[in-house]
Protein backbone atom coordinates (compact mmCIF):
# COMPACT_ATOMS: atom_id res chain seq x y z
CA UNK A 1 0.00 0.00 0.00
CA UNK A 2 2.33 2.96 1.06
CA UNK A 3 4.61 4.00 3.61
CA UNK A 4 4.12 4.46 7.49
CA UNK A 5 3.33 8.01 7.52
CA UNK A 6 0.72 8.93 10.17
CA UNK A 7 -1.43 12.36 9.59
CA UNK A 8 -3.31 13.97 12.07
CA UNK A 9 -6.88 15.44 11.02
CA UNK A 10 -9.06 16.79 13.18
CA UNK A 11 -7.21 15.05 16.44
CA UNK A 12 -7.51 11.62 15.06
CA UNK A 13 -4.59 9.70 13.32
CA UNK A 14 -4.89 8.09 9.82
CA UNK A 15 -2.43 5.76 8.16
CA UNK A 16 -2.11 5.20 4.34
CA UNK A 17 -3.97 2.76 2.99
CA UNK A 18 -4.55 3.20 -1.10
CA UNK A 19 -1.76 4.82 -3.24
CA UNK A 20 -2.12 7.59 -5.80
CA UNK A 21 -0.59 4.60 -8.40
CA UNK A 22 -3.46 2.31 -6.97
CA UNK A 23 -6.34 4.71 -7.65
CA UNK A 24 -4.97 6.32 -11.02
CA UNK A 25 -4.65 2.77 -12.45
CA UNK A 26 -8.23 1.39 -10.96
CA UNK A 27 -9.79 4.71 -12.46
CA UNK A 28 -8.77 4.11 -15.78
CA UNK A 29 -9.94 0.23 -15.33
CA UNK A 30 -13.10 1.53 -14.32
CA UNK A 31 -13.50 3.82 -17.33
CA UNK A 32 -12.77 1.64 -19.96
CA UNK A 33 -15.01 -1.20 -18.39
CA UNK A 34 -18.16 1.71 -18.20
CA UNK A 35 -16.81 3.02 -21.57
CA UNK A 36 -17.41 -0.29 -23.31
CA UNK A 37 -20.68 -1.58 -21.92
CA UNK A 38 -21.94 2.00 -23.10
CA UNK A 39 -20.31 1.80 -26.23
CA UNK A 40 -23.20 3.70 -28.77
CA UNK A 41 -25.18 5.30 -26.47
CA UNK A 42 -24.66 8.39 -24.34
CA UNK A 43 -25.34 7.90 -20.67
CA UNK A 44 -25.47 10.64 -18.11
CA UNK A 45 -23.07 10.50 -15.31
CA UNK A 46 -24.51 11.79 -11.92
CA UNK A 47 -22.07 13.43 -9.86
CA UNK A 48 -22.35 13.16 -6.17
CA UNK A 49 -21.10 15.88 -4.38
CA UNK A 50 -18.47 16.49 -2.30
CA UNK A 51 -17.20 12.97 -2.16
CA UNK A 52 -16.41 12.07 -5.64
CA UNK A 53 -15.41 15.40 -7.05
CA UNK A 54 -11.55 14.10 -7.72
CA UNK A 55 -12.66 10.57 -8.67
CA UNK A 56 -14.89 11.95 -11.16
CA UNK A 57 -12.56 14.32 -12.52
CA UNK A 58 -10.18 11.77 -13.06
CA UNK A 59 -12.96 9.43 -14.46
CA UNK A 60 -14.59 11.20 -16.73
CA UNK A 61 -11.39 12.49 -17.96
CA UNK A 62 -10.36 8.71 -19.55
CA UNK A 63 -13.72 8.83 -21.78
CA UNK A 64 -13.39 9.93 -25.03
CA UNK A 65 -15.71 12.22 -26.90
CA UNK A 66 -18.07 14.58 -24.93
CA UNK A 67 -19.56 12.85 -22.23
CA UNK A 68 -23.04 14.50 -20.49
CA UNK A 69 -22.23 15.23 -16.71
CA UNK A 70 -24.60 16.44 -14.10
CA UNK A 71 -23.71 17.09 -10.40
CA UNK A 72 -25.82 17.06 -7.23
CA UNK A 73 -25.03 17.01 -3.71
CA UNK A 74 -26.53 15.02 -0.96
CA UNK A 75 -25.12 15.03 2.69
CA UNK A 76 -25.83 11.73 5.26
CA UNK A 77 -22.69 12.23 7.47
CA UNK A 78 -21.92 13.84 10.74
CA UNK A 79 -18.27 13.49 11.23
CA UNK A 80 -17.11 10.01 11.15
CA UNK A 81 -21.03 8.61 10.79
CA UNK A 82 -24.08 8.11 8.78
CA UNK A 83 -27.06 9.88 10.02
CA UNK A 84 -29.36 7.36 8.21
CA UNK A 85 -31.06 10.82 6.45
CA UNK A 86 -30.03 12.03 2.87
CA UNK A 87 -30.48 15.82 2.90
CA UNK A 88 -30.69 17.32 -1.35
CA UNK A 89 -28.31 20.60 -1.30
CA UNK A 90 -28.18 20.54 -5.20
CA UNK A 91 -30.74 17.97 -7.10
CA UNK A 92 -31.23 17.47 -10.64
CA UNK A 93 -34.21 20.00 -10.87
CA UNK A 94 -33.49 21.25 -14.60
CA UNK A 95 -31.98 18.12 -16.04
CA UNK A 96 -33.73 15.96 -18.73
CA UNK A 97 -33.51 12.30 -17.23
CA UNK A 98 -36.74 10.68 -19.00
CA UNK A 99 -35.37 7.59 -21.28
CA UNK A 100 -32.07 8.35 -19.87
CA UNK A 101 -29.04 5.57 -19.22
CA UNK A 102 -27.51 7.20 -15.83
CA UNK A 103 -24.05 5.99 -14.05
CA UNK A 104 -23.53 7.54 -10.65
CA UNK A 105 -19.95 8.45 -9.52
CA UNK A 106 -19.88 8.37 -6.37
CA UNK A 107 -16.78 8.16 -3.88
CA UNK A 108 -18.16 5.68 -1.38
CA UNK A 109 -21.05 3.54 -0.54
CA UNK A 110 -20.64 2.00 2.90
CA UNK A 111 -24.15 1.96 4.74
CA UNK A 112 -25.82 2.62 1.27
CA UNK A 113 -28.52 5.36 2.52
CA UNK A 114 -27.46 7.94 0.00
CA UNK A 115 -27.84 5.64 -3.06
CA UNK A 116 -31.11 4.07 -1.32
CA UNK A 117 -32.53 7.73 -1.53
CA UNK A 118 -31.46 8.64 -5.21
CA UNK A 119 -32.08 5.69 -7.09
CA UNK A 120 -35.26 5.50 -6.97
CA UNK A 121 -35.78 9.30 -7.56
CA UNK A 122 -33.82 8.99 -10.72
CA UNK A 123 -36.08 6.03 -11.83
CA UNK A 124 -39.24 8.80 -10.74
CA UNK A 125 -37.60 10.56 -13.06
CA UNK A 126 -38.12 8.71 -15.39
CA UNK A 127 -34.47 7.43 -16.12
CA UNK A 128 -34.04 4.34 -18.64
CA UNK A 129 -31.86 2.53 -16.26
CA UNK A 130 -29.37 3.60 -13.00
CA UNK A 131 -26.07 1.93 -12.78
CA UNK A 132 -23.63 3.13 -9.73
CA UNK A 133 -19.92 3.34 -10.13
CA UNK A 134 -18.01 4.09 -6.88
CA UNK A 135 -14.87 4.26 -5.87
CA UNK A 136 -14.94 2.30 -2.88
CA UNK A 137 -17.14 0.06 -1.83
CA UNK A 138 -17.73 -1.18 2.02
CA UNK A 139 -19.63 -4.34 1.30
CA UNK A 140 -20.12 -5.25 5.57
CA UNK A 141 -21.50 -1.68 6.23
CA UNK A 142 -24.46 -2.15 3.28
CA UNK A 143 -27.96 -1.78 4.86
CA UNK A 144 -29.49 -0.91 1.47
CA UNK A 145 -28.96 -4.15 -1.09
CA UNK A 146 -30.32 -1.98 -4.08
CA UNK A 147 -27.37 0.13 -2.73
CA UNK A 148 -24.82 -2.34 -4.22
CA UNK A 149 -22.51 -0.70 -6.59
CA UNK A 150 -21.80 -2.55 -10.09
CA UNK A 151 -18.93 -1.09 -10.26
CA UNK A 152 -16.41 -0.66 -6.78
CA UNK A 153 -12.86 0.37 -7.48
CA UNK A 154 -11.88 -1.00 -4.51
CA UNK A 155 -13.68 -3.04 -1.90
CA UNK A 156 -12.88 -2.02 1.82
CA UNK A 157 -13.63 -3.15 5.37
CA UNK A 158 -15.24 -1.01 7.62
CA UNK A 159 -12.86 1.72 8.21
CA UNK A 160 -13.41 5.24 8.14
CA UNK A 161 -10.98 6.68 5.05
CA UNK A 162 -10.57 10.58 4.10
CA UNK A 163 -8.07 11.67 0.96
CA UNK A 164 -8.89 11.94 -2.71
CA UNK A 165 -12.45 14.14 -2.36
CA UNK A 166 -13.06 11.95 0.80
CA UNK A 167 -12.92 14.25 3.94
CA UNK A 168 -13.64 14.36 8.08
CA UNK A 169 -15.34 17.27 8.73
CA UNK A 170 -14.31 19.30 5.41
CA UNK A 171 -10.21 18.27 5.84
CA UNK A 172 -8.58 15.94 3.96
CA UNK A 173 -10.50 16.00 0.47
CA UNK A 174 -7.20 17.35 -1.22
CA UNK A 175 -4.76 14.09 -0.23
CA UNK A 176 -3.56 12.64 -3.37
CA UNK A 177 -3.93 8.86 -1.54
CA UNK A 178 -6.71 7.48 0.42
CA UNK A 179 -5.69 7.27 4.39
CA UNK A 180 -7.40 5.15 6.95
CA UNK A 181 -8.39 5.65 10.57
CA UNK A 182 -5.55 4.28 12.43
CA UNK A 183 -7.25 1.59 14.90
Amino acid sequence: MNSNKELQVGGLTFVPFITEDMISARVAELAAEIEKEYEGSNPLYVVILNGSFMFASDFLRQLSGAVDTQFVRLASYNNTESTGKVRQIIGLADTEIEGREIVVIEDIVDTGTTMHYLVPDLFNKGAESVELCSLLFKPDKLQFTDATPKYAGFVIPNKFVLGYGLDYNGAGRNLKEIYKLKS
